[in-house]
């Protein structure tokens, strides 16, 4: 009899439960089968939705009922605090698996090339949300002194981290947020937050929805410069040929018009301002400085010359994520991403016998949670007409649990899809027990416990 195709997918986030989900849907599925490990680095899955969403979104966090019906195929394994190449290197997996997707996102902070970035009080911010969203990786504090904040960034991260540290803690206090970051908002001293984008309204690249969000808070006045609503033929055509890119700008220019009200945090959205240098002194940040812009014709815009020095004591640096190198898999520097063709990774121009990318990694951060199920569609299809050509090696040794047997004699702490259930009935526990939804474990050891891990 045929053995299943075995295929292990590293990382367990929504780009790789998209592409456990197409395998599962494939012919293959039916003839000779499928069978699939997800392997992830955390104790815990879903990647971007657990430790990148901010917690006041939980109409985003939704999306996780919809990855659940994946996870709970019995096709599908799931190995949590597995870490690639630590515990699980590439010869290892080959040795496996018919194929290995790596589907491992983005959760670093892009680099921006300018001078003062080492300063004391300038941040990632992806750092930021990894201290708000309680990942374990991370340091329990943050220090919230500032009263007066800058992100830099027009994208859905900077007006996360904006509306973040513009509401108070106790907005927050109802969503999943750990004891240790309610306690760091009680104690933030922002005021006034400052959002800056080089372009103008038509080239923001927030959501509609999110951007509409940031007015529902009872303590943030939204604050637009009517001079900053400004539009040239590249301008008008973007918003013509983009619904999204129309309602963002509709939103900003009723903003820019109405009279400032009264709630006590103020958040500033600046466009055609260019950051050119984080200012400071003695180590610490006391400013920023930066260049007016203007439109060129095309939506693209060009510097005035004219400079603005900006009285704010942080500033958090939203202008993207960028992916970690893999050990054993070539990357390109410049976009952050592995090379391929359709998800196939390439060496040297050529393909890689069964290895392939999906997500962050293979096209960059960029589109929303629900734009990787393309992505996965189309390597998952590569991979498996690779697999109907005879061009995957057969593994030496694709016996289910063998890899659980290599784990344990290797004695990796791993989590499982029943322990990931025990984790959450753990957090929905602590959370109902103070009248909300769920209270997140921050520490690792207490996920592995609540997880009832195997070691």
């Amino acid at each position: 009899m045929t053995r299943p195709v075995r295929v292990a997918i590293v990382g367990a986030g929504p780009a790789g439960i998209y592409a456990a989900d197409a395998l599962l849907k494939s012919d293959a599925a039916a003839d000779p089968g499928v069978s699939i490990d997800l392997l992830e680095r955390m104790p815990a899955p879903f990647g971007l939705i657990r430790y990148g969403v901010a917690p006041d979104h939980p109409r985003i966090k939704g999306i996780v009922q919809a990855l659940h019906q994946v996870l709970d195929k019995p096709q599908l394994r799931l190995f949590g605090n597995v870490d690639y190449p630590n515990d699980l290197g590439l010869d290892e997996l080959r040795t496996f698996y018919d194929a290995v997707i790596f589907s491992t996102g983005a959760d670093a902070d892009r680099a921006l090339d300018i001078p003062g970035n080492e300063l004391d009080g300038s941040y990632g911010a992806a750092d930021f949300v990894s201290w708000y969203d309680g990942h374990p990786d991370v340091a329990r504090t943050w220090p919230l002194e500032a009263e007066k904040v800058a992100v830099l960034g027009v994208g859905n991260v900077a007006l996360d981290v904006a509306r973040i540290l513009a509401k108070t803690a106790d907005e927050l206090l109802p969503t999943e947020i750990p004891a240790n970051v309610y306690d760091g908002l009680k104690a933030n001293k922002a005021l006034e937050v400052h959002v800056f984008g080089r372009r103008g309204p038509a080239q923001a690249k927030f959501s509609p929805m999110e951007l509409r969000e940031l007015d529902h808070s009872p303590n943030i006045e939204v604050i637009v410069n009517p001079e900053d609503i400004d539009y040239d033929a590249g301008s008008i055509e973007t918003r013509r040929g983009n619904k999204q890119a129309n309602m963002v700008a509709s939103t900003l220019e009723n903003w820019a018009i109405r009279d400032v009200g009264d709630r006590p945090h103020k958040l500033f959205l600046h466009f055609f301002e260019s950051p050119v240098e984080i200012l400071g002194e003695d180590g610490r940040v006391v400013g920023l400085r930066t260049e007016r812009t203007e439109l060129d014709g095309t939506g693209n815009v060009r510097g005035t010359g004219t400079f603005h020095d900006w009285d704010v004591q942080s500033v958090y640096r939203a202008v993207g994520y960028y992916s970690q190198e893999l050990a054993k898999l070539p990357f390109d520097v410049a976009s952050g991403t592995v090379p391929h063709a359709a998800g196939r990774v390439l060496a040297g121009g050529e393909p890689m016998e069964s290895v392939y990318v999906t997500g962050w990694i293979k096209r960059g951060p960029i589109g929303l949670i629900g734009h990787t199920k393309g992505d996965a569609n189309e390597t998952v299809a590569c991979l498996l007409e690779d697999h109907t050509a005879g061009r995957l090696p057969a593994p030496a040794q694709p016996e289910p649990e063998a890899v659980v047997e290599f784990l344990r004699a290797r004695g990796v702490r791993y989590t499982t899809r029943e322990g990931w259930y025990r984790l959450d009935a753990h957090e929905r526990a602590l959370g109902e027990a103070q009248g909300r939804e769920r209270v997140k474990v921050v520490e690792r050891e207490g996920m592995l416990d609540a997880s009832g891990a195997d070691s």
